[in-house]
């Protein structure tokens, strides 16, 4: 698994759940279906007249999620940026071509309305559920930040095994400290609140 089969299987789940905040401050959350994938990045289009539009260039800050059949995760973290305007027809005709629905949509030269915006530098998890154990991968694509997230087990250990004898995912090994294999974690916290000495502590 890698950066760009996350994508790939971004545009085979084809609709992209997408979270912002709205002027009160509350979130929001819309499925985004005009979307074209990149080797690296992908671009979407959104109507000029929707909040999600004004919400985007106010902040630009966007969750995406999608979760797949085979019980695959893909959360994405990203500032979408809207394309310049000499782009912008081009963006919507290539839309068009690959998913002609969107004629049914907005037909008869109404597309004009809409505008794309591009993910590109973006942190993204890929979390599997349907594997034991599970996994936990993180990428970041272009100049994004890398994500750490997790617990970790630190000098204070005492070695006493309760984290690895309670782990559902047995993802904890002896050491001295024990070590929490980060790929495998589901991040359910059982061993923080369990240690008897709060030698593990959230990253």
């Amino acid at each position: 698994m890698d950066a760009k089969t996350c994508i790939l299987k971004l545009s085979y789940v084809g609709v992209l759940n997408f979270a912002t905040v709205d002027q009160n401050g509350l979130p929001q959350v819309r499925c985004i279906s005009a979307v074209h994938y990149e080797e690296n990045s992908f671009w979407f289009l959104t109507a000029r007249g929707k909040e999600f539009y004004h919400q985007l260039i106010e902040d630009g800050h966007v969750p995406i999620l999608v979760y797949t059949r085979f019980k695959e995760m893909i959360r994405v973290s990203a500032v979408a940026k809207r394309l310049p305007d000499e782009v912008q027809e081009s963006c919507r005709n290539t839309i068009w071509e690959e998913q002609p629905y969107m004629e049914n949509v907005y037909p008869n030269g109404t597309r004009e309305i809409l505008e794309a915006f591009e993910i590109k530098d973006m942190q993204m998890e890929y979390f599997n559920l349907g594997t034991h154990p599970i996994g936990r991968y993180y990428y970041t694509v272009g100049n994004a930040e890398p994500i750490v997230k997790g617990y970790h087990i630190s000098d204070a250990c005492i070695q006493c095994g309760t984290c690895a004898e309670g782990c559902p995912q047995n993802a904890i090994d002896e050491g001295e400290p024990f070590v929490i294999h980060q790929d495998h974690c589901l991040q359910c916290g059982r061993c923080y609140e369990n240690c008897p000495v709060q030698a593990i502590e959230r990253l």
